[in-house]
């Protein structure tokens, strides 16, 4: 048999026409050094920064330095799986973490992956945890209030959603509770809260996931742990992760509430970062862009425009002083960043006054803004009454004589103190807060003894709720106290206040 070249040439013709091009480029690397979990990689000439690269065993990094020769990148793994000579591939990808509704309720690392033994969160959409935050005219000013149940804090330290509120003080003197009880305050409400845990102890954490659970909040709560046997590249992701995780819920026209506790930690661990990076130190070992380190988180706070979905992001940050020094480094570098703070003092703490607020030093720079006009009417003179009850208080243990209205001056201040008392985990709804400080400021708890406030409160709340949730229920709905609604809690007041007074 014999072939024909024509043939020949026709069948080779057809397959050069049908073989796929298609070359298979990567931009590869090797690792030059790798220790304290950093890698230095030669050969990623195109990569960015921020980008997740690949190790072999499936273990990854994120670039965090780029410099002339090499980039450095810290690894999100096990570090030990890395060895010199290794080859490390880009993902064209930027740091990204899985976000959506299947979060809420789950305990999850920087990394967006379960770490609560309810197996993995079965989402398909991720965000970047880096970005960059909204323009001027995609937001609208702070008017909404975010209600904490706090006293204290809602009737002087009023929140607004989409507000950057600051929570300052020493070690133990109650900063993650007024950061608990908000949350617990949100049940009932249309706000999905983000509790990230940044250092803490793993131990610290399952107590907060437990009283979530305990009080029902973790059926709207997402937490965010890096823990303080995490390494340094884990603590330094997870508050831009758990704002990742809100911004997916604010776009959408949410409302969400996230708490970083605290930034100290994240701060600390920035630097052990940039110095294994050898970036050069500044004040206190910090580098030099630690104060673009938190002002590009908290900037991602905000109130959407109505055009945008109306959703918000409301951040309160933690800080820990040394010594109540707030004039530190890192606190002066957040306290310019955020929109006011509450400043909690040992003092104030150690003498029984909890939450131990105190509010000479406190700020809200979106103030009444944010604070309906019921409390308005009420609370308006509450911090003047007791920035002059401390000065008197002072001058008054020189054991001087004091005329009548000083005295008087001094006795309502005392009764104002015993009403900003709050146990942990009893957050009030804000018709209760306006009843206690109406009957506080109009004097009608003048005649109570010091010693039976609390307890004439107790039963205030308990008459109102259980007789008066119409009431309760009006002055929320109608956000004002009318003469009609002021005369009724008068008379209610007046009852309860005959069951007191000697």
């Amino acid at each position: 048999m014999s072939i024909k070249p024509e043939e020949i040439t026709a069948i080779l013709e057809k397959e050069i026409e049908n073989i796929d091009w298609k070359v298979d480029v990567k931009e590869v690397g090797t690792v030059l050094q790798v220790g304290d979990s950093i890698a230095r990689v030669f050969g990623l000439e195109n990569v960015m920064a921020g980008e997740m690269v690949s190790f072999p065993k499936n273990v990854i990094g994120m670039v965090f330095n780029l410099e002339e020769d090499n980039v450095g990148v810290v690894i999100l793994g096990n570090a030990e799986l890395v060895k010199e000579g290794d080859t490390v591939e880009r993902t064209g990808k930027v740091m990204s973490i899985p976000v959506g509704e299947a979060m809420i309720g789950r305990v999850v690392d920087p990394l967006g992956q379960g770490i609560d033994g309810a197996g993995p969160i079965k989402t398909t959409a991720t965000r970047q945890i880096e970005k960059v935050a909204a323009g001027v005219c995609d937001r609208q000013p702070v008017t909404e209030p975010m209600q904490t149940g706090i006293k204290a804090i809602d009737m002087m330290i009023p929140i607004g959603r989409g507000q950057r509120e600051l929570i300052i003080g020493d070690r133990k003197t109650g900063k993650s509770a007024i950061a608990i009880d908000t949350i617990i305050n949100q049940k009932g409400s249309d706000v999905i809260c983000v509790y990230v845990a940044i250092g803490q102890k793993k131990s610290s954490t399952a107590q907060v996931v437990e009283t979530l659970k305990e009080y029902g909040a973790m059926d709207f709560t997402v937490v965010v742990s890096a823990s303080a046997s995490d390494s340094a590249t884990l603590q330094y992701m997870a508050p831009y992760s758990a704002c990742a995780i809100a911004e997916e819920f604010a776009e959408a026209g949410k409302h969400v509430l996230v708490v970083y506790d605290d930034l100290s930690k994240h701060a600390v661990a920035y630097r052990q970062l940039s110095l294994l990076m050898k970036r050069p130190p500044g004040r206190e070992a910090f580098p030099g862009d630690v104060f673009y380190l938190h002002s590009r988180l908290l900037e991602r706070a905000l109130k959407y425009s109505d055009e945008k979905g109306g959703g918000s992001i409301t951040a309160l940050p933690i800080i820990e002083t040394q010594a109540g020094d707030v004039s530190a480094y890192i606190p002066t570098n957040v306290i310019s960043i955020t929109d006011g703070q509450i400043y909690l003092e040992s003092d104030l703490y150690n003498s029984g006054i909890k939450p131990a607020v105190n509010p000479g030093i406190s700020v809200s720079r979106v103030g009444g803004n944010a604070q309906i006009k019921a409390t308005k009417q009420v609370a308006g003179s509450l911090r003047l009454d007791l920035s002059q009850y401390w000065e008197i208080e002072a001058f008054a243990q020189f054991g001087s004589d004091l005329d009548k209205s000083t005295l008087s001056q001094l006795e309502r201040g005392k009764r104002l103190i015993e009403i900003l008392k709050q146990n942990q985990y009893t957050p009030l709804r804000i018709s209760l807060q306006i009843a206690i400080v109406y009957a506080t400021v109009k004097g009608l708890l003048d005649e109570v003894p010091v010693n039976k406030v609390r307890e004439f409160e107790k039963e205030l709340h308990s008459v109102l709720n259980m007789e008066h949730s119409a009431l309760l229920d009006q002055i929320e709905s109608e956000k004002k106290l009318s003469d009609d609604i002021s005369a009724t809690l008068e008379k209610v007041i007046k009852d309860i206040q005959k069951l007191f007074v000697d």
